[in-house]
């Protein structure tokens, strides 16, 4: 009988404002490697021209070629799909799970303490109304 991987596990932490709103410039990621991806996912990829470069971008739709990737932010110009076209389903590594907001340091008043708190761990699931947002831009 063959022996079954589980799953990997990884946290990494987001850098830019492609996401906004969804993520924020050093939020933490735990991220499922090997995962299989929706329409709607938050996943890791290679950048098809930089490939030692990881991005985070929303799987819109797959594609001939692979996957339709855009940032959830319309205003950023980050490199997404309108810019290197579909992403080869290779290139995608990773599907994020789960949203860590680390807690600010200048946070000393206990209401900023627990409006913090009730915000810093966030599941993310595969979001189909913002697929369907993203594929009409």
């Amino acid at each position: 009988m063959a022996e079954q991987r589980r799953p990997r596990f990884e946290v990494l932490e987001v850098a830019g404002p492609s996401m906004v709103p969804t993520l924020l410039h050093g939020d933490r990621l735990v991220v499922r490697y090997g995962a299989a991806v929706r329409p709607g996912d938050v996943v890791v990829l290679r950048h098809p021209f930089q490939q030692d470069l990881l991005v985070v971008k929303r799987a819109v739709e797959r594609r001939p070629g692979g996957w339709w990737v855009l940032g959830d932010n319309p205003y950023n110009e980050s490199g997404d799909s309108t810019d290197y076209g579909a992403v080869p389903e290779e290139l995608v590594l990773a599907t994020a799970v789960l949203r860590f907001r680390p807690r600010p340091a200048d946070q000393s008043s206990l209401r900023a303490r627990l409006s913090w708190a009730v915000s810093a761990l966030r599941p993310l699931r595969a979001d189909a109304s913002a697929s369907s947002r993203l594929r009409a831009r």
